[in-house]
């Protein structure tokens, strides 16, 4: 009798993830990729565009070159999709998959709701789009504290602090993804600055104002939704071949999924709405139940989020930082491609 694989759960980076830890990434472990890599250098040489290979094999790390949306989205596209295409189809069942902001793009290039060239295209086209209107920015603050169990009144002191920025002229502030045991907020820099003024230092840290990210799943950024559907249509995309589960929670079904629907999700709601990495890690958890949840690489920076949200479900009884560490060294439950042991545990 055949031994059941272990079941997991895909997650895919957003921006942010390939930082200067990960020059370098492609190289180091996709060097069997060639095929891939070279459809994606083509495609940006095509549009006048740096190659990946080229940003990935630069002498150093630059903030200004690796962090622009149009090199950051598809340098970490081609990385995640890599990463997935190295996983062990022996070792693990994949049940589902989902992501954070960006990475939302990349989950359906890996459910197989896009091709990977079509994949590329999605990611670079609004990583472009972005770069060219970078309208307001973003900025993060925690929720919890070094045991990551919820600071009781912060939650209800961000939303007063929300309203009362609101409430000035020409002050714009909303929450644009609820990351775990951080808020990441999206404005324009009247309402930014208002709320970097207000909130309490924490950490060395936070708050954190994100360099070369604008507004982020906001209603600032209709006029890119609204180009970017002038420039996407609908027959880009397919239905899953695996679950999905998006940035409000919302699955999509191999067999049930609309692909009209999908596409003005993509590019209406997901674009200027609040993104709930939080309520999809929820869902794919307690619809799939998986033995581990993988993340894609580049980097680790969504480790601590994915975590929390485990403990805010108090999910197979975690309910602290000691607690999820002590279950990762028995018997892992998140498994990162972007750290060394762990990768080992994942790819073919």
């Amino acid at each position: 009798m055949t031994a059941r694989k272990p079941t997991a759960v895909i997650v895919c980076p957003g921006r942010g993830t390939y930082t200067k830890t990960e020059l370098g990434y492609l190289a180091r472990h996709h060097g069997d990729k060639r095929d891939f890599i070279a459809m994606v250098d083509a495609y940006r040489a095509e549009a006048g565009q740096e190659t990946v290979s080229a940003l990935d094999g630069a002498d150093r790390y630059s903030l200004a070159r690796h962090t622009r949306g149009d090199n950051a989205s598809p340098l970490i596209y081609a990385c995640a999709y890599a990463d997935y295409l190295a996983i062990d189809r022996d070792g693990f069942d994949i049940v589902a998959v989902t992501g954070n902001s960006m990475g939302w793009y990349i989950a359906l290039a890996v459910a197989g709701a896009l091709d990977p060239e079509a994949g590329l295209h999605l990611v670079n086209t609004m990583g472009t789009l972005m770069q060219e209107t970078l309208i307001g920015g973003q900025l993060v603050y925690p929720l919890v504290d070094e045991t990551w169990r919820e600071v009781n009144g912060r939650r209800e002191f961000l939303d007063d602090l929300l309203a009362d920025v609101n409430a000035r002229p020409d002050h714009v502030v909303s929450v644009s993804i609820r990351l775990g045991g951080l808020v990441v907020f999206a404005g324009n820099d009247s309402g930014l600055a208002a709320l970097l003024d207000a909130l309490p230092p924490e950490d060395g840290r936070y708050p954190m104002r994100l360099a070369n990210h604008a507004a982020f799943h906001s209603p600032l950024q209709q006029p890119v939704s609204e180009r970017a559907r002038a420039m996407l249509g609908p027959d880009l995309f397919a239905a899953p071949a695996l679950p999905l589960i998006d940035g409000r929670g919302g699955l999509w079904r191999p067999k049930a999924t609309d692909t009209a629907d999908l596409w003005d999700y993509t590019l209406g709601t997901q674009v200027t709405e609040t993104y709930d990495y939080s309520a999809a890690i929820r869902v794919a958890m307690r619809e799939f139940a998986p033995d581990a949840v993988i993340l894609l690489g580049p980097g680790t920076t969504l480790g601590g989020a994915t975590a929390q949200c485990l403990i805010d479900i108090d999910w197979q009884g975690l309910s602290s930082k000691a607690d999820f560490t002590a279950r990762q060294k028995r018997n892992p439950l998140m498994l990162s491609m972007g750290l060394d042991a762990q990768r080992a545990l994942v790819a073919a």
